[in-house]
């Protein structure tokens, strides 16, 4: 293709200012003749959503036409395409210039073929459109089928594709075993891709029964409701976060939005024997049986219900829907989804002959290898008032050195690079815990945003930092939240209240003899600082903080929360 370029337009868009403006600065591309181009989001204009698509202004001038354009994203195609550029770019001796020029590289040139003018569309995805390239920082675990890599690759360069995943609601939050498919459909909205969670309203109805034991308890549908909304809750907050502390700052680029589907809309429509009808017919029992999660539970001592055996063909059909009313053709989920995910991609391939993909993230385990969660009782919750942000600033401040890095490619968006450089300091001085910090902070942000990350740090300060005045900052609502494992009580402050008394009227105590060895020998703590002297009387602003609060401590662990009226 050729491109009709006049001096003046390229000086422009490689030094950022007009041939009238001669005051010197910096070079940068200029905003102002950046040429936009029409984009679809979509290849089929039929399957369009304009909720879903990412769409450009037309040309100025255009607006009625529908351009065309040229892609070019490499150094040598650009310089191929046009030779003016390249014996432009040649004879430049500022390195600045050439940073300028590198960058529209990476970004992409555009051409309109209606004006034939060429220009410069920024592409400010920090995630490459090809999502198969995470594989290198670890994100997937597998993809099914591995045939159609190729032609994958081409079409996630070429046009957005729309992505799902899928939320049980058997809780009424997520954890922290949920948060890497979570992390994963972030990833492909930065990448420019559409992304649709889709909540399990109908399907928890049913129990998925991979890797699970027995069958899981029967839930009413009153609780599904109430559960679906909090989860609904957890990723509105985390993809608002995302946006606000991740990607807004210096990017003009608009994420796709993010889209919350409840399966029971289609099921509460749909008899059984419709269900059967359409989508029965495709599926095969050999094939079925033959699933791990159904073959581990046949061999139990409980066996499989019909129940939990038709949940992989209700998973199937919930794509075979998202695909037709949104051209979804990616589904992402846990390793252990591989089987409900074949079976999607088996019933799709029937009915629609068309070929779509599935991929599987690593499940995170504990140091055992057992799965996080609220089965396993271990379950680090993305709702606050279940898991305080402390809590879960805490659970990445200590992961193990061995584990960090990975955590770090698994569940920040930090560039490996930027990773690399944070490992090289961490491991100048272990002890320092570099690397888990930045690993805390950064999920913390993502999950809570800033104001749960300054809740968790005034609480390591307050716990940890050796400030125990810390926690005079922290308000009635942080303390009980952060101490809701502790014992409470409630007190009347009389005149005269000695260490002693609030002890044993907190209940820190059984035996007055005991509390006074114990307290004089030091193992007794008001306000994070310890107090030898059992007689001593409760001083407010000292051992009362400013919110009506005590924290007393008995040894290492033991914590009650005193409340003063």
């Amino acid at each position: 293709m050729t491109f009709s370029l006049e001096a003046n337009v390229v000086f422009v868009l490689m030094c950022g200012k007009s041939t009238k403006d001669k005051s010197p600065r910096t070079p940068t591309l200029s905003t102002e003749l950046r040429h936009k181009c029409h984009t679809s989001a979509s290849a089929s204009p039929d399957r369009a959503d304009p909720a879903q698509s990412t769409v450009k202004s037309p040309c100025k001038g255009h607006r009625q036409n529908h351009h065309q354009y040229t892609a070019f994203n490499t150094f040598s195609q650009i310089f191929i395409s046009c030779s003016f550029i390249r014996v432009y770019a040649s004879s430049i001796k500022s390195q600045a210039m050439l940073n300028v020029i590198r960058r529209c590289a990476l970004d992409g040139f555009y051409s309109c073929r209606t004006c034939q003018k060429f220009q410069f569309q920024p592409n400010r995805f920090y995630t490459s459109k090809n999502i198969l390239k995470l594989e290198e920082r670890g994100l997937w675990a597998d993809r099914f089928p591995e045939s159609n890599t190729n032609k994958l690759i081409e079409e996630l360069l070429d046009h957005p594709h729309t992505v799902y995943s899928g939320f049980d609601p058997t809780a009424d939050s997520l954890h922290v075993g949920n948060l890497l498919v979570v992390v994963s459909l972030l990833h492909c909205q930065r990448a420019g891709h559409n992304v649709i969670a889709l909540v399990g309203g109908a399907t928890a109805q049913v129990g998925d029964p991979s890797g699970r034991s027995k069958e899981r308890p029967l839930l009413e549908p009153k609780v599904i409701e109430s559960n679906s909304k909090g989860i609904a809750e957890n990723l509105q907050r985390i993809f608002k976060n995302h946006q606000q502390v991740f990607w807004e700052r210096g990017n003009e680029e608009n994420l796709a939005p993010l889209r919350i589907v409840n399966n029971y809309d289609w099921y509460k429509k749909l008899n059984v024997v419709d269900f059967l009808r359409v989508a029965g017919r495709s599926f095969r029992m050999g094939t079925m049986l033959s699933r791990s999660s159904v073959q581990s539970r046949l061999n139990s001592e409980d066996g499989m219900s019909l129940t939990e055996f038709t949940y992989q063909a209700l998973q199937a059909y919930d794509w075979l829907h998202l695909y037709d009313k949104y051209n979804c053709t990616i589904q992402i989920g846990g390793n252990d989804q591989m089987g409900n995910i074949a079976s999607g991609h088996e019933l799709i391939s029937r009915l629609r002959e068309k070929q779509v993909t599935g991929l599987t993230v690593p499940i995170i385990t504990t140091e055992a290898g057992n799965k996080f969660g609220k089965s396993a009782g271990n379950a680090i919750w993305l709702d606050r008032n279940k898991t305080s942000a402390f809590d879960f600033y805490q659970f990445f401040f200590r992961v193990k050195d061995s584990e960090v890095e990975k955590f770090l490619m698994l569940f920040t968006f930090l560039h490996v690079k930027d990773i690399n450089k944070i490992m090289a300091k961490h491991w100048e001085k272990p002890e320092a815990h570099h690397a888990q910090k930045k690993l805390a902070e950064k999920v913390t942000l993502l999950v809570h945003g800033y104001e749960g990350l300054e809740s968790a740090r005034q609480t390591t300060e307050a716990l940890y930092g050796g400030r125990p005045d810390a926690l005079a900052q922290m308000t009635s609502e942080e303390l009980a939240v952060v101490f809701q494992s502790a014992a409470s009580a409630e007190l009347v402050l009389e005149p005269g209240t000695s260490v002693l008394k609030m002890a044993m009227d907190a209940g820190c105590y059984k035996d007055e003899k005991d509390a006074r060895r114990i307290i004089s020998a030091g193992g007794f703590y008001v306000n994070l600082s310890r107090v030898t002297n059992p007689d001593l009387i409760l001083i407010p602003g000292v051992h009362i903080l400013p919110n009506g609060i005590t924290i007393a401590r008995v040894g290492k662990k033991n914590y009650y929360l005193i409340k003063w009226n």
